[in-house]
């Protein structure tokens, strides 16, 4: 007779425990980052109590886009076509604007062939977090250049790039996006603050995530490496997501130390300085602090800037509470008097 399990009591407010936001085992190279940012996610959705059933994952294609298979096993899920996952996801949240939405990029899906459609989803401040697993190759096609490469990267069966790369954070940023952040795989901690933060937001929240690809661009000088991101990563703040059902509670501090950024929803960021005086509501901050980086050659990481003001993409509709893709036939179907009317106009 088989010994019965005990209930876990390591369950979240939702009644569901860790393994409840699991996906599928990695299929992909051993140490890449994209595996550590899944685990990001799922202790985010986790802390944040979200039912997997009301999140929705969307991918491209290249490695990146296989990692929604490795997170929430139970929400739903599509993988479109290459470049073209911010279609899908436009179309999909104004079908239903109860789910949260995630997706999943890479710098090729998103910064190549997808840079128009990145864009445009940016710029119309589509409801969802688009997170970009930054690792400077294509690595599902055996590593060529991708468009974040940075000049003069030498590859063993590719040369040496010619290229200037292309910042994501600074086209995001450009673009109009309500949200922007970067951080780095090998920093989970900051990881996970910042995709709690972004499920919070009201708008698009792009997370530029540099995140090192073990087999074909993690030589010791490369920019999206594991060792060169820990020796150059240069946190904005410490960074701490607090739900509104929690009581805010800050310690004696000195004046200007600790910001508080407030959501719509009454969340709130909770942001510690560390040694600049930066304001990530400020877009003119934002813009700098990225040109700074680039001249010193730093990864800046953290959340770089955040505007809660606007309204997303489906607030500027009118459309009706029930999510379109639960109406009935009776919902949308126009009655007899409607149609009269109609006619009456037209003849």
């Amino acid at each position: 007779m088989a010994t019965p399990i005990a209930p876990s009591t390591n369950l979240n407010l939702a009644g569901l425990s860790k393994a409840d936001y699991r996906g599928n085992p990695s299929t992909l190279c051993q140490g890449c980052g994209h595996n550590s940012i899944a685990s990001q996610i799922v202790a985010a959705c986790f802390e944040m109590n979200l039912v997997p059933e009301d999140v929705i994952k969307f991918s491209g294609i290249g490695c990146s886009s296989k990692s929604p298979t490795y997170f929430l096993n139970r929400s739903f899920g599509f993988n479109g076509l290459h470049g073209r996952m911010p279609s899908v996801a436009t179309g999909a949240m104004f079908g239903d604007t109860s789910l949260h939405a995630i997706g999943v990029s890479g710098d090729g899906d998103t910064a190549s062939i997808g840079m128009g459609q990145f864009k445009h989803i940016v710029r119309r401040n589509v409801d969802m977090v688009y997170i970009i697993e930054n690792n400077g190759v294509y690595g599902l096609t055996k590593g060529q250049f991708s468009a974040t490469s940075e000049v003069g990267l030498t590859l063993k069966h590719q040369g040496t790039n010619a290229y200037m790369p292309i910042d994501i954070a600074w086209e995001a940023l450009v673009g109009g996006a309500t949200f922007v952040a970067r951080s780095f795989a090998g920093d989970p901690k900051q990881v996970k603050e910042l995709i709690k933060a972004a499920l919070a937001h009201n708008g698009i929240a792009v997370l530029d995530i540099i995140s090192p690809c073990v087999t074909f661009n993690n030589q010791d000088n490369a920019y999206h490496s594991y060792s060169w991101g820990k020796e150059h990563e240069v946190a904005l703040h410490e960074l701490s997501y607090v739900p509104p059902a929690e009581e805010i509670v800050i310690e004696d501090y000195e004046p200007g130390e600790d910001k508080e950024v407030t959501l719509h929803d009454g969340s709130q960021i909770v942001l510690k300085k560390l040694d600049r005086d930066y304001d990530p509501t400020s877009r003119a901050d934002a813009l700098r602090v990225l040109e700074e980086a680039n001249e010193c050659n730093c990864l800046i990481t953290g959340l770089i800037y955040v505007d809660p003001s606007r309204p997303s993409l489906t607030e500027r509709y009118n459309l009706v509470e029930t999510p379109l893709n639960r109406l009935t036939e009776k919902d949308i179907r126009p009655g007899p008097e409607s149609i009269k009317q109609i006619n009456d106009l037209m003849f």
